[in-house]
């Protein structure tokens, strides 16, 4: 029985840890938050009382952080020194390229294998076991990543070496981000223009406005029931969570020289709904501000 760490039960986490139980692995997860922990426990972990108990008989070792920095000291003071050499690593926190290819260093250097695996796909797609995950490893090691994040994914795409993962989630991400705000911007128009947002999602959906944030995720109730408009925008890729990879991507720009005026005019409309108090509000819910329905309207 493959022997699995997991550490960070958060929103992310807690799904997918329940997916490696459910596909019959020994999981040992840890968490500071002790809900989440016990929550864990009762989708079929076991309980470790620190991250170095979790690790030292693993496999495979799976983080899901908060940032960088968290991955940073995690790695380096209690994963590397306890972890058998021969686990393999890998971390699907949503972090900064360069913080993922200095953990790639520090880990290596130490003798482990080491892969940055951010996925997407929210929190529906991490209880289902659907999440894609976007993989940057030595291309000797994908294989086995692969086969370690299986129970988790229904697709997985090496996209190169070290921090590659990481480069490709945040692009994705602003992606993302930039095309929600057009989805939303063009239901809120459709609505002051006396046409039915209803209507306008059955005809743009079928003509060249045809994107994911309309037609999987749509921010209008009604149209896609499994998205979070239906449930008062509540659960999903919280605002709060959209802003941070924004703002990874646009730090990541700054460094690399890259011109990205719509991704920074979007972390600036994020920010702003954040402040407004929609952080906690899935990121689609920043249709209401473009109506001006704000939190605090």
């Amino acid at each position: 029985m493959t022997r699995v760490a997991f550490i960070g039960l958060g929103n992310m986490g807690g799904g997918m840890a329940a997916n490696q139980a459910k596909a019959g692995r020994e999981v040992m997860a840890f968490d500071l938050s002790a809900a989440a922990l016990d929550k864990a426990v009762g989708a079929g972990c076991g309980k470790a009382a620190s991250v170095a108990e979790a690790v030292k008989s693993a496999d495979a070792v799976i983080t899901m952080l908060p940032a960088g920095p968290h991955v940073r000291s995690v790695y380096a003071e209690q994963i590397l020194p306890n972890a058998p050499k021969s686990a393999l690593l890998v971390d699907c926190s949503t972090i900064d390229v360069e913080s993922a290819r200095a953990v790639a260093s520090q880990a290596k250097a130490a003798g482990f294998r080491f892969a940055d695996a951010p996925v997407s796909g929210g929190t529906a797609a991490a209880d289902a076991g659907t999440l894609a995950f976007m993989v940057g490893c030595d291309e000797a090691d994908f294989a086995a990543v692969e086969e370690v994040i299986k129970p988790m994914s229904r697709a997985t795409i090496r996209a190169g070496d070290h921090g590659a993962g990481q480069a490709a989630k945040i692009c994705n991400n602003m992606v993302l981000g930039i095309s929600m705000i057009g989805v939303c911007e063009a239901l809120a128009l459709a609505e002051k223009l006396g046409l039915d947002p209803v209507k306008f999602h059955e005809i743009s959906s079928q003509s060249s406005g045809q994107c994911w944030s309309l037609t999987s995720y749509c921010p209008w109730p009604g149209p896609v029931p499994t998205a979070p408009s239906n449930r008062n925008y509540e659960g999903g890729f919280a605002t709060g969570m959209m802003l941070k990879d924004l703002k990874l991507a646009q730090e990541a720009a700054a460094k690399a020289g890259a011109a990205t005026p719509l991704g920074a005019t979007a972390e600036g409309l994020y920010a702003l709904f954040d402040r407004l108090g929609g952080g906690g509000k899935d990121f689609s819910a920043i249709l209401e501000m473009l109506r001006g329905n704000t939190p605090q309207a």
